[in-house]
């Protein structure tokens, strides 16, 4: 499982990145901007000029900047913030307050000690198999490439990348088809930018490896698509980790980790998992590395088959944050005669990837 960063993306276009009037935000993508900010410790004055141009679709309340100043928010920030309240006071609920106040049905109840032990353990035996259970098989994958130099969590677009993935005897092929629309035969190797791989089942076992010893513990309730799942909190020390994480083909760092885990209800099957870098080391490049891949049942041949569905993937370097945003479509059985289109499909909905809480 790699994790390539090339330096290429910090040279890519700077200029007419601040416009006049700032996007469009919902409460959600206005939280996600200003912890980024926090984090990164971006200057108040700054961060402060920028929320004054922002447009807001959703309801801004005053207990949302408090929360927020609470996590480090700037002073000229929060009074800037202040001005949207006013100005966004007619407008809805943010849609996750929204989902919030609707009725769940009966409240569920927390597994016992005993319940969560047996609940991992059906997990993890399940994927360890996972892998020979899947059929030979072929997809189209589609990732869209985007970086924010400023590290403000406004991404733009840098490529589409559309690749034929084999899955032939339990091992991936990649093949590099075209970028941005044009055919091309640069391997995926030397694809530059930042690339994945792993998705199909080598994520999955290395967390559930007795070796790994991976402590698991609750975390809640959540509705994924449909399914009631249950959400697990995980943590890999890095003595014990295999995540390789390679930064321009010359460093290599294996971190120590965290993530989610989502478990279906009915079925002990993962429907969802994250990871996160812990601590990594001042002198390596990249600063921070996470994604989250999404399973969901696909039909190949008239059999369903639980298969990676969607992934995310983010980074940090200095200040330059580069994401990507991976789908897997169009699965067909492996064989000489399987074809299948390379047109690019337009990106899932949201609903597909938002998880909704459930009260336990």
């Amino acid at each position: 499982m790699k994790r390539l960063a090339q330096a290429g993306l910090i040279l890519l276009v700077l200029l007419g990145l601040a416009a006049a009037q700032g996007p469009k935000l919902t409460i959600g993508q206005l939280r996600t901007f200003l912890r980024s900010s926090i984090q990164l410790k971006h200057p108040d004055k700054q961060v402060a000029d920028y929320v004054r141009k922002i447009t807001l679709t959703e309801r801004l309340l005053e207990r949302d900047i408090e929360e927020l100043v609470g996590e480090g928010l700037g002073l000229r920030t929060a009074e800037a913030l202040r001005a949207h309240v006013a100005a966004t006071a007619e407008l809805g609920k943010p849609a996750a307050d929204a989902a919030a106040t609707k009725p769940e049905g009966p409240t569920l109840p927390t597994p016992s000690p005993e319940q969560q032990r047996k609940l991992i353990s059906e997990a993890r035996e399940v994927a360890l198999n996972y892998t020979e259970r899947l059929p030979d098989f072929i997809c189209l994958q589609v990732t869209r490439r985007y970086f924010d130099p400023a590290g403000l969590d406004f991404f733009r677009l840098a490529d589409t990348v559309a690749t034929r993935l084999s899955y032939f005897e339990q091992k991936e092929d990649y093949k590099v088809v075209s970028v941005n629309n044009q055919w091309t035969d640069v391997s995926y190797d030397r694809l530059g930018g930042a690339t994945s791989s792993g998705e199909f089942g080598t994520m999955l076992k290395e967390i559930f490896q007795k070796e790994t010893q991976t402590d698991f513990w609750w975390e809640r309730y959540a509705r994924l698509r449909g399914r009631i799942v249950h959400v697990f909190g995980y943590r890999v020390a890095q003595s014990r980790s295999k995540w390789q994480i390679v930064w321009n083909r010359e460093l290599t760092h294996m971190p120590g980790y965290k993530g989610l885990i989502y478990v279906d209800r009915d079925l002990p099957v993962v429907m969802r998992v994250t990871l996160e870098t812990e601590a990594m080391p001042p002198s390596f490049p990249i600063q921070e590395a996470r994604t989250m891949l999404d399973y969901d049942y696909i039909d190949i041949s008239g059999q369903e088959f639980l298969l990676p569905l969607r992934s995310e993937m983010r980074m940090r370097e200095g200040r330059m944050l580069v994401k990507n945003l991976t789908e897997f479509r169009s699965y067909r059985k492996f064989g000489a005669d399987a074809t299948i289109t390379f047109d690019i499909p337009d990106e899932l909905p949201a609903e597909a990837t938002t998880e909704q809480g459930i009260k336990p």
